[in-house]
């Protein structure tokens, strides 16, 4: 999805996944005219700096979020010398690649890191520091932001992105702030950022980005009448769904009916604790914002949908298709045909107009202060 973000003005020359799904998906999506030859299908730990070609001016890494979250117990990235390595303690052998292609005066101009919020925290904030070292050791100028998908989309997604610039490119004084914007480095990335070294802060970028115009696309508005992959809740579904509400949830419905017209809502499951006992309950959100997506490890962690037409309440979970959507993917992506597949798909990616934004304003206006123009010839 980073590559579909990106946009056609950007060539692949590598990629790696070690998924087989995720692969015959990027395969399916990428193959006119050869076009996904550069994806190898591998483990991060046994990629050489020789089977990366030439050299990028972008890496782009998503690393496994599972252990910078609440899903994960919190097990962090580790250290790089430990012998049992977490789910996101991946980052470590690309950091090792990265490393490596500088060393062979290869590395690319620029390096993002996408993950989620709880990349500030996790650890008590060790593993922000280690990821922020790492980039100053590197010896590239970096900063990071939290950006929500619901800026350009109907999808509550925050997540961190973090932009490093190989120290020998300049950067232009227009993208930098003197200090953090409450729009992109919220309280929580200030705190992540004070402990920090005292190299780290000298290399640190307090990224400028403008705020988008929100496109106007509601959650409504992405919904299938007839969904493909998914059915409809029998009534006695939806009741079954209505009963795990607690009282304020069910409120939120009653006030949905009596809207007046057609209202969408997404709803996730969850245990909390009441009275000492825990228990499963449904919780809804009408603000015309989808929950955050995620992989579908469990009946719980998917999304579903739920639509009030006065009296008539209907419910099902998510399409694969709406959840494309919500990620901002064209109608003409070509998703797996497995609903968990597809889901999987979506849950794990990252939102289409948060690269675009981007690459809009940051990576390509670096790249194009950074590029000599080629000297006119005189005609003879």
């Amino acid at each position: 999805m980073a590559r579909a973000g990106l946009g056609d003005g950007w060539q692949c020359l590598f990629a790696n996944d070690f998924d087989d799904m995720k692969a015959a998906a990027y395969r399916e999506n990428w193959s006119a005219g050869g076009a996904a030859d550069e994806l190898l299908v591998e483990d991060i730990n046994k990629v050489t700096p020789a089977q990366l070609p030439g050299q990028a001016d972008l890496a782009w890494a998503s690393f496994p979020c599972q252990d910078l979250s609440l899903a994960g117990n919190y097990l962090g990235i580790g250290h790089p010398s430990n012998k049992k390595q977490t789910r996101s303690g991946t980052f470590w052998p690309f950091w090792k690649l990265m490393r490596q292609l500088g060393d062979q005066g290869c590395a690319p101009r620029l390096i993002v890191l996408e993950n989620v919020y709880g990349a500030l925290t996790s650890n008590g904030g060790q593993d922000f520091a280690a990821i922020a070292s790492a980039f100053s050791g590197a010896n590239y100028r970096f900063g990071a932001m939290i950006i929500d998908a619901r800026r350009f989309l109907p999808h509550s997604r925050p997540r961190m992105f973090m932009v490093g610039v190989r120290a020998d490119c300049d950067i232009h004084a227009g993208l930098m702030l003197d200090g953090p914007s409450a729009v992109w480095h919220p309280k929580a990335l200030v705190a992540a950022y004070e402990p920090l070294s005292a190299e780290a802060k000298r290399k640190w970028v307090w990224w400028r980005l403008p705020t988008p115009t929100k496109s106007g696309k509601r959650f409504a508005d992405l919904i299938e009448e007839v969904p493909t992959g998914v059915s409809w809740h029998s009534k006695a579904e939806t009741a079954a769904l209505l009963a795990m509400m607690n009282r304020r949830h069910l409120a939120k419905v009653e006030a949905a009916k009596a809207a007046g017209k057609s209202v969408v809502g997404g709803v996730y499951k969850r245990t909390r604790t009441e009275n000492g006992v825990k228990a499963c309950r449904a919780e809804v959100r009408f603000d015309d914002t989808a929950g955050c997506l995620r992989t579908p490890s469990g009946g719980s962690s998917r999304q579903t949908i739920i639509v009030v037409d006065g009296s008539r309440v209907r419910s099902r979970l998510l399409s694969p298709r709406e959840a494309a959507r919500l990620m901002g993917l064209p109608e003409s992506y070509i998703l797996p045909a497995k609903y968990n597949d597809a889901y999987h798909l979506a849950g794990d990616g990252v939102a289409l107009p948060v690269v675009r934004h981007l690459a809009e304003h940051i990576l390509e206006p670096v790249l194009a202060h950074n590029t000599v123009p080629p000297v006119a010839q005189a005609a003879e």
